[in-house]
């Protein structure tokens, strides 16, 4: 129960970021920004280390080299941009309902890249814990959904370009995502540590977001406040070293499927944490749903399902 625990606590890591990170986008920093001072400030963070294992990254093998391409360009820096953008081109709600979906992918690459098979008894339990996530987040899905006109203009609105582009957003997210957890797992069997899987990953997502910033003149947009800078520091400081230490600690110890269902914690922590720290108390229906995640996440750890 230790690695799923360490998951679990890292979902809850994310969730305080949260309390920076959309308050900054809504006052006007771009997405881009947020996501490149974050590596930026990590890469710094893990010099040292790069520069005393060095002939590690610079001579593993190409299967090394395709996990960390995935977890650190697409899971660390195209997922988080196109999840982002997502937000802005369609309903939210939408956005986090297909979200939802990233639990599924993240089994289905595990089948094939690590031989892991769940037992039978593993998916009704997925699907609980899923509906329990859909409980929880359905005070927040719910009053996006209402403002939805459910009628033959949603259908022909689906149909629309900017409904298109901002789907395929969330799917290149949620399959970045869940690809990004398999591969993470994969390095975790190699000889990677927490620590080196992390600063490859930030390593990779930099370079990335580097070339994409120029490509795109985006940095112009950039702001130079230091209050900025010092927020996206602590968003570092509290995601970016303590959860993703948190995260690949618990993901070296349980399988690929299990830290799927752990990530599906975030919710949750974010529910709880408003409830904390802005007195915004669970309603009944999300206390259901977190009893729902909580014993059929709990049976599917306990069991190895």
């Amino acid at each position: 129960m230790l690695g799923f625990s360490l998951v679990v606590l890292a979902s809850f890591m994310w969730a305080i970021d949260t309390l920076i990170r959309y308050p900054l986008l809504g006052s006007g920093v771009t997405p881009d920004q947020l996501v490149f001072g974050e590596h930026l400030f990590l890469v710094l963070f893990f010099l040292p280390l790069f520069l005393k294992r060095k002939e590690t990254f610079l001579e593993f093998k190409i299967s090394h080299f395709v996990g960390f391409l995935v977890i650190g360009v697409f899971g660390s820096a195209i997922a988080t941009l196109a999840f982002t953008e997502a937000f802005r081109v369609i309903n939210p709600s939408l956005v986090i309902i297909m979200q939802k979906l990233q639990p599924f992918v993240a089994v289905f690459f595990a089948r094939f890249i690590l031989g892991e098979r769940p037992k039978k008894e593993f998916w009704p339990l997925m699907v609980l814990t899923i509906i329990g996530v859909f409980l929880v987040s359905a005070p927040e899905m719910w009053s996006g959904l209402k403002s939805l006109n459910w009628d033959i203009d949603l259908i022909r609105q689906s149909f629309k370009k900017e409904s298109a582009i901002g789907l395929l957003l969330t799917m290149i997210a949620v399959v970045s995502w869940g690809a990004s957890t398999v591969f993470g797992k994969k390095l975790s069997q190699s000889s990677y540590s927490p620590n080196a899987i992390m600063a490859g990953r930030f390593l990779f997502g930099f370079v990335f977001l580097s070339f994409y910033l120029w490509a795109n003149q985006s940095y112009q947009h950039f702001t130079y406040n230091p209050m900025v800078w010092s927020k996206i520091l602590a968003m570092v400081t509290i995601s970016g070293l303590l959860g993703m230490y948190l995260y690949y600690r618990g993901l070296k110890l349980i399988s690929a499927r299990a830290a799927a269902v752990a990530e599906l914690f975030f919710p949750l922590a974010s529910v709880c944490i408003n409830w904390v720290l802005l007195n915004k108390p669970l309603e009944p229906i999300q206390i259901l749903g977190a009893i729902l995640m909580l014993a059929s996440a709990t049976i599917v750890q306990w069991k190895n399902y």
